[in-house]
């Protein structure tokens, strides 16, 4: 698992926050790092609007496109993607 989720309650019912790190070390191209960042928050605020009504704080742990000399293909995407949405 590349990912790390941190959950907790949010206080006297103000809206869930959402913190996003995705250091340069572990994912080398800022193209990939925004890009990270932004499905992310796509996939934290559809499941805050839905279910989730916690803080959360998604990290990267593992360095990604090690294979692909630091570029982030489809197929990594995609794995990404469900590893997050599983978490979630």
């Amino acid at each position: 698992m590349c990912w790390g989720v941190y959950a907790a309650p949010t206080q006297g019912g103000a809206k869930p926050d959402l913190g996003v790190a995705v250091a340069k070390k572990l994912a080398k191209r800022a193209v990939d790092r925004n890009r990270l960042k932004r499905m992310i928050r796509e996939l934290v605020w559809a499941a805050q609007a839905n279910t989730l009504k916690k803080d959360v704080v998604v990290k990267l742990k593992k360095p990604i496109g090690r294979e692909t000399r630091g570029r982030l293909r489809k197929k990594e995407k995609e794995i990404l993607r469900s590893q997050i949405s599983g978490l979630i």
